[in-house]
């Protein structure tokens, strides 16, 4: 049996104060009843008026300063305005407030230093509290005061409240937290924001056929190709074999088309006119705007295109283009709504369903996750000569993308940010990775800061849950890197699934996985390995377009792009993955011959017992084996798994993977590695290979040797065989089912003393059968 992992990489059970102590049982009263509550200060500058002038020039450029203990935070500046409305929120963590006082200045900006117009102080033991669902406090008008606390000319209207993360002025709030972070860009990119991935559809193009078409060369037959192109998406079809000027094709060609789709599809017919060269003999463009949807697999019908095709005329002096249309297209074009676009691994796929929302089921349920802390991140980036960590977290299910804001410079950072999505179906897979933001300060090292780093991955399968119940765990961060696997700290997460209808849930298991088109006109594995590039790269591009961005290597990194590459580690964990599916029947095989050569008389003479009953009442049979499974799961309830699945370290054949192997599992495709590690990595992929060569040559023996049987290419042995056949049938014609059985049944069962070590006469028959390995060069 396998060892588990080292304690350091398992699952963890924690006991978070949630809620701030408001969760009974498994019942919910509020939105973030799945976090801890964190108390923050609000201050809400909202406008001034009557500021005195400062400049030389009767006006000022007046701008505020809210400052508690040693942290500062800044309204941005109005020139020459006297009555500025600023409208902007700050927060401080009260776990970091180290001041009795809070000081809100005004003052006008200058070249030289900033001008005091004046403040107002707030005690911290009287600020109100608020707590959602109270209504916003109002702000109100306060006089300024000079440094000596006299009152002066101008007025401030503030509002200040002890609050928490619920509050709804919480997520545009400037935060006490990302002090450090200056600049409109970087106080973007800590925020947390909600993504949405577009709506993809796939396009299908039938070409038929062309007329009319014009090669330039009339002399010889045409070698006519169509090509496509969408975006950064190309494809062609084959050379027609009607080598003519109305060639045909019938070929489909499947793209991926992103909603608001604003490329259109182009289409050229081309002539192959030298082995690198290329004549386009017409050419058109076609807005997706106007191509048909389609829900189901009814026929789409075909258009034809008039395809367009640049002449040069001179006229005099001059030379200009003219369009002319004489040539034409037949073809089918239609979006594929009845279809999911596949943009993650079919492992970890966290939505199902097809694209047109027409078809959506009812959602089963609501998925709720609690991002809590993180414990013990590695450095990741160096800043005034020491490790830091900017982390934030993504997670992903279904079409929605969640992002927290960054924790800045912290290797415990606490989120506390809780999360809700619509559940169609208990078989999919929610992602939460977790990153170290690059683009706030950069680093010492602006090459790898050109990225955002990963740290670590969880996957949670929905299907594993018991509904209703809040799981807090603390999940390993575990990362693969070349030079082996590294722990890089601890995510805490509180997980939810809370399910409207059992029914309707219990029912959706015996509903396909996948949308009834896949199954109706299915895809081939090579189009849904290229489409899924295609989705991915879709998706990716427009998130990284997003303000603030979800950068490319995050997406990535979260839909499991590059998962199909070649592993050798990934080879051996699904080699002794099947070995551990197998590991059942070589048991039970195992006890077999254990029964069968009499290591326990006691339970050998109980499965004869046994045998004779069933023998003599088959009926029992089909009943025995099913009340034999359902024991054994009401048995197994007692030890089923109480917390949700993680990354396993062993399974994956992660903490003893050899340099060379991970190193080559990093290498990019194609290779960038130099001759000589090549050509040793092609020999070790030689020797595995030949060795798999071999079990599959001694499969395919053993089933042609059961083809030969009734073949006649080994005359005397089909000979022997068909004897054998009718003699057995005449036996079993007359001889009564249970007589044979129990003969049979004994005969294998019979005692060591009976046995000889010699392989069996049927064995010996079989072994002799010839196959076509004799054939082979």
């Amino acid at each position: 049996m396998q060892r588990p992992p080292p304690e350091d990489f398992l699952l963890k059970e924690t006991s978070p104060h949630l809620g701030g102590g408001k969760v009974s049982g498994d019942k919910h009263t509020s939105t973030y009843d799945l976090v801890e509550q964190m108390q923050y200060l609000y201050v809400r500058v909202v406008k001034a008026k009557e500021l005195p002038a400062k400049d030389v020039t009767g006006s000022c450029d007046p701008y505020v300063e809210v400052k508690l203990g040693n942290y500062k935070g800044t309204t941005r500046h109005f020139e020459k305005k006297t009555n500025p409305e600023w409208n902007q929120v700050f927060a401080f963590s009260r776990d970091r407030i180290q001041s009795s006082m809070l000081e809100v200045i005004v003052k006008d900006k200058d070249l030289v230093k900033d001008d005091f117009i004046g403040r107002v102080w707030f005690d911290m033991n009287e600020i109100p509290k608020r707590v959602p669902p109270d209504s916003p406090l109002a702000p109100q008008w306060y006089r300024l005061e000079d440094k000596k606390g006299d009152k002066v000319r101008g007025e401030l209207m503030l509002a200040v409240w002890m609050g928490t993360q619920a509050d709804e002025a919480f997520p545009e709030a400037w935060n006490s937290d990302a002090a450090g972070v200056s600049g409109t860009d970087g106080l973007s990119s800590i925020r947390s924001k909600v993504y949405l991935s577009p709506k993809l559809w796939y396009l299908r193009v039938n070409v038929i056929e062309a007329q009319d078409l014009q090669p330039g060369n009339q002399g010889r037959f045409p070698e006519v190709f169509v090509k496509a192109v969408l975006g950064n998406q190309a494809l062609r079809t084959r050379i027609s074999q009607s080598r003519s000027i109305n060639p045909l094709w019938n070929e489909d060609l499947m793209f991926v088309a992103a909603e608001p789709f604003e490329e259109p599809l182009i289409l050229s017919v081309e002539d192959r006119v030298a082995p690198n060269k290329d004549e386009v003999l017409g050419k058109c463009a076609i807005p997706l705007q106007y191509v048909d949807k389609r829900l189901d697999y009814r026929p789409v019908n075909s258009k034809w295109f008039h395809l367009e095709k640049h002449f040069i005329v001179e006229g005099g002096d001059q030379k200009k283009k003219e369009n002319k249309f004489s040539s034409r297209i037949h073809m089918r074009i239609c979006l594929e709504g009845g279809y999911h676009v596949l943009d993650e691994s079919t492992h970890y796929s966290s939505d199902l369903r097809p694209t047109a929302k027409q078809l959506w089921k009812t959602s089963i349920g609501v998925l709720e996750l609690g991002i809590l802390s993180a414990q013990g991140l590695m450095p990741m980036k160096t800043k005034d000569g020491h490790g830091t960590t900017d982390s934030y977290c993504v997670a992903k299910y279904g079409q929605k993308w969640v992002r927290t804001r960054t924790i800045i410079d912290s290797f415990t950072p606490k989120w506390n940010e809780q999360y809700t999505w619509e559940v169609f179906d208990p078989c999919t897979v929610i992602t939460i990775g977790v990153f170290d933001n690059c683009h706030l300060h950069g680093g010492d090292n602006k090459v790898v800061a050109s990225k955002d780093l990963r740290i670590g991955k969880v996957r949670i399968r929905l299907s594993t849950l018991e509904t209703d119940r809040v799981y807090t765990h603390s999940y390993p961060l575990l990362v693969l890197l070349p030079g082996g696997m590294k722990k890089m700290g601890e995510i805490h997460l509180a997980v939810r699934f809370t399910c409207s209808s059992l029914l309707n849930m219990m029912h959706m298991y015996s509903h396909p996985l996948l949308p009834k088109m896949h199954y109706i006109n299915p895809l081939t594995v090579t189009q849904l390995d290229s489409l899924r590039h295609q989705a991915t790269q879709i998706v990716s591009m427009r998130l990284s377009r997003a303000e603030p961005p979800l950068r490319k290597e995050v997406v990535e990194y979260m839909l499991d792009v590059g998962s199909h590459m070649w592993s050798m580690r990934r080879s051996k964990a699904n080699f002794f993955r099947i070995m551990g599916v197998l590991s059942g029947l070589i048991a039970v095989g195992k006890w077999f011959d254990q029964i069968c050569n009499w290591k326990n008389p006691i339970t050998t003479v109980l499965i004869h017992i046994l045998f004779i009953i069933l023998v003599m009442y088959p009926e029992l049979i089909l009943p025995t084996i099913f009340l034999y499974l359902f024991l054994i799961g009401v048995w197994y309830y007692r030890w089923r798994p109480r917390h949700p699945p993680h990354m396993d370290t062993r399974l994956s054949h992660a903490e003893n993977a050899h340099p060379d192997e991970l190193d080559e599992e990093f290498d990019t495709f194609p290779t960038s590695r130099p001759s000589d590690i090549v050509r040793m990595r092609y020999d070790r992929l030689r020797s595995i290979a030949g060795r798999i060569q071999t079990v599959v040559g001694d499969l395919a023996t053993q089933g042609e040797r059961l083809q030969s049987l009734l073949s006649w290419r080994d005359p005397r042995a089909t000979a022997l065989f068909v004897i054998f056949c009718l003699v057995a049938a005449i036996v079993l014609y007359v001889t009564p089912f249970q007589v044979v059985a129990l003969l049979t049944g004994f005969y294998m069962l019979r005692h060591p003393r009976f046995r000889h070590k010699l392989p069996s006469v049927p064995l010996n028959f079989f072994r002799r059968l010839p196959a076509r390995t004799d054939c082979m060069l």
